[in-house]
């Protein structure tokens, strides 16, 4: 059973940095793919990024992009979302996310896998 522990969420000022972190256990996850979605208040949950395990290929909203990181470090199981230039539209709850196969879609519907979210608040 995939078992996905995020951390390093918090309050933030505007133009600030965060990094989160999830923690995978439960499964060999070379043949993963890697997730972070989140959620505003009243929102659908959405895509931000994602990695494939075993090449590190890293797909993004394309709004993101510039300002969102993903990374992963196989040995730890650990796979990291760093976020700059943080704005109050990035308030949400960060949610981990894990599928098998590789990565032809972003919906959530195809991540099987769920951490707990952490939830992240930008301050103006």
């Amino acid at each position: 059973q995939v078992q996905l522990v995020e951390s390093g969420g918090g309050l933030v000022q505007a133009g600030g940095s965060l990094r989160l972190s999830c923690a995978a256990s439960g499964r060999t996850f070379s043949s993963y793919v890697m997730g972070w979605f989140r959620q505003a208040p009243g929102k659908e949950r959405e895509f931000v990024a994602a990695i494939t395990w075993r090449n590190g290929d890293t797909y993004y909203v394309h709004s993101m992009k510039g300002r969102f990181t993903i990374s992963r470090d196989n040995a730890k199981n650990t796979v990291y979302l760093q976020m700059n230039s943080l704005k109050p539209e990035d308030t949400a709850v960060y949610y981990c996310a894990a599928r098998q196969g590789g990565f032809d879609s972003a919906a959530k519907a195809d991540f099987g896998s769920w951490g707990q979210g952490t939830q992240v608040t930008v301050s103006s």
